[in-house]
């Protein structure tokens, strides 16, 4: 069912840019600028580091961060979120540029742009509020792992070895340094992880990672270390837009690395904006709108030769507290990066790549919160399992897999949690007018049921074994008010049970069936037996006086003494 054209005119304009936005640019945008300065500092050597380790290079990382980061600032749906290459899109580039080549990474990125823009069209950002909090901090452990050992070759001042699993590369990155040690590569990379980590802790404030890479630089610079590769020669500018990567011949097989490319920048996206909204008060992220905003985003930095893009966490983070208060501090970060790449790419192009290598050391040890770890380690078990699982699985397999396990796992366990919520309790049957003695008869020849919980398929089988192990009696009266869902495993189970009783010669009545219920089981059939033979009923007093009246139709209540009279009492006349 395709939706009108009128339809879509009027969800895409709710996406655009309103008044509001401009009207929060004025309010303080001293503070914004200093923000935007600072970010941007922050973001350069991520952006580069970002940019080689995707295997694009350092210019395709910050034509993402000029681009990108611009047009998300715009079009997004956060007043302070800032966007660029991120070291989670960075892990799913690396096995695609090797598959592909970067022509094919441009198309993804740009088919990923296009998938984002129909999610924010078909309001599909609140949606992401679902998943569980261990898929993503297992997902983001993962990522912390998976940055770290991407980082091993230029840590270690080795030659990039070929593969695509990062563990294997990162083993023969040491076999390969054991072979030739360059200690020159691993002072740098540690001395700069070094400063940022303890730097972090002494004044937060401060951009440590430029302070460190601007200090390698000079070191290596001043005291020529050849050992210390550069990132190399970076253009002056960004390049002229052009459609000329793009192969449509290709487009078939690049698909499913398009939709996985959109999974994780929505996923990503999504989380960076509610951390920011988490970070402040009164700041609320509109979801389908961020969508829309990184798919313009990743439409056009292919264009200038970036990689794709998403929110970034970090960079989010460092302008919330540097004191950004609109989208205006996201377009100075996006400014100043363009004046560094048109005024100091020479300058920039002799950067260690070790100096970039332990930045991102540094990124990927900050990204793991050990107080969030262990709260979800000692939650519960199924939340330590999904998170292991989600972390695992982002290693050895891909961050999307990652995730689509970890949802798995997630909904698995919860289904098995609500299942063992569902019982089959026999209850005392009500006394009402009935002496001790009928009591007696009715308690001997008479079960009660009551089904408390969801009665579905992750319960009914439970549900049918103990149903049907009933001792021997008469009637069985199955009281159901209190089921709270009903699917159709569960009703054709109680149909199978109710069919089981039958033939054991036991009655099956049924009481308190709510209207939710009725039109499931009226579906499979499963109330047919019991209204042929007029069993259902809407109280369970109506039930017990059918049950007395089926033992008295078979003769056994006609055993039982009969009552004494009683005496009446006469009054006196006044």
């Amino acid at each position: 069912m395709t939706m009108p054209l009128s339809r879509v005119r009027a969800r895409v304009g709710a996406l655009l840019p309103a008044r509001a936005d401009l009207a929060e640019i004025r309010r303080d945008p001293r503070r914004d600028l200093l923000a935007g300065l600072t970010v941007a500092i922050v973001a350069l050597p991520l952006a580069l580091g970002f940019g080689v380790s995707s295997g694009l290079g350092a210019e395709a990382g910050l034509a993402t961060a000029v681009v990108a980061g611009a047009l998300a600032a715009v079009f997004g749906g956060s007043n302070l979120q800032v966007s660029g290459p991120t070291g989670a899109m960075t892990v799913v580039l690396v096995p695609l540029v090797g598959e592909y080549g970067p022509t094919g990474v441009l198309t993804v990125g740009l088919l990923a742009g296009v998938l984002l823009v129909a999610l924010a069209v078909l309001r599909a950002g609140k949606y992401m509020r679902y998943v569980p909090a261990p898929v993503v901090e297992g997902f983001t452990l993962g990522i912390a792992c998976v940055i770290g050992l991407q980082q091993v070759p230029n840590a270690l001042g080795v030659p990039k070895p070929t593969g695509d699993r990062v563990l294997v590369v990162a083993w023969r990155a040491a076999e390969e340094f054991v072979k030739s040690p360059n200690w020159t590569a691993v002072g740098f990379a540690v001395a700069v992880a070094s400063v940022m980590l303890v730097g972090a802790r002494w004044r937060p404030s401060v951009p440590f990672s430029i302070v460190a890479v601007i200090a390698a630089t000079a070191v290596a610079r001043l005291a020529h270390l050849d050992a210390a590769q550069p990132i190399g020669d970076l253009p002056a500018g960004l390049p002229v837009p052009s459609w000329s990567f793009l192969d449509l011949g290709s487009l078939g097989s690049l698909l499913a690395p398009a939709v996985a490319v959109a999974a994780l920048a929505a996923l990503e996206s999504l989380l960076s904006a509610s951390v920011a909204d988490g970070m402040t008060v009164g700041q609320q992220h509109d979801p389908d709108r961020e969508l829309f905003g990184q798919g313009l985003a990743n439409i056009a930095a292919p264009l200038f030769g970036g990689v794709p893009a998403t929110g970034a966490i970090a960079r989010t983070a460092v302008n919330v507290r540097t004191g950004a208060s609109s989208r205006l501090a996201a377009l100075v970060h996006a400014a100043v990066l363009a004046v560094i790449v048109f005024a100091a790419a020479p300058l920039v192009s002799r950067i260690p790549l070790a100096a970039l290598a332990g930045v991102l050391l540094a990124t990927a040890v900050r990204m793991v919160e050990v107080g969030s770890l262990r709260a979800m380690v000692k939650a519960t078990r199924s939340d330590a399992l999904i998170l292991v699982l989600t972390a695992g699985a982002t290693l050895a397999l891909d961050l999307v897999h990652a995730v689509i396990i970890g949802l798995a796992a997630a909904g698995a366990l919860a289904l098995r949690a609500v299942a063992k919520q569902a019982r089959l309790d026999q209850v005392p049957l009500d006394r009402g007018d009935h002496s001790m003695e009928e009591q007696a008869l009715l308690a001997e020849h008479i079960v009660a049921y009551r089904i408390d919980g969801p009665l579905f398929f992750a319960a009914a089988h439970r549900f049918l074994l103990e149903l049907t192990e009933v001792a021997d009696v008469r009637v069985v009266i199955l009281r159901m008010s209190r089921v709270s869902t009903m699917d159709a495993t569960g009703a054709l189970v109680l149909k199978d049970a109710v069919a089981k009783l039958h033939r054991r010669g036991i009655v099956v009545l049924a009481s308190g069936v709510r209207a939710g219920q009725r039109r499931v089981l009226d579906s499979v059939g499963a109330l047919d037996l019991l209204r042929d033979e007029g069993r259902e009923y809407a109280t369970t007093p109506e039930a017990i006086r059918a049950a007395r009246d089926h033992l008295e139709t078979a003769g056994v209540w006609s055993a039982l003494p009969a009552p004494e009279p009683r005496a009446s009492v006469q009054q006196a006349p006044r």
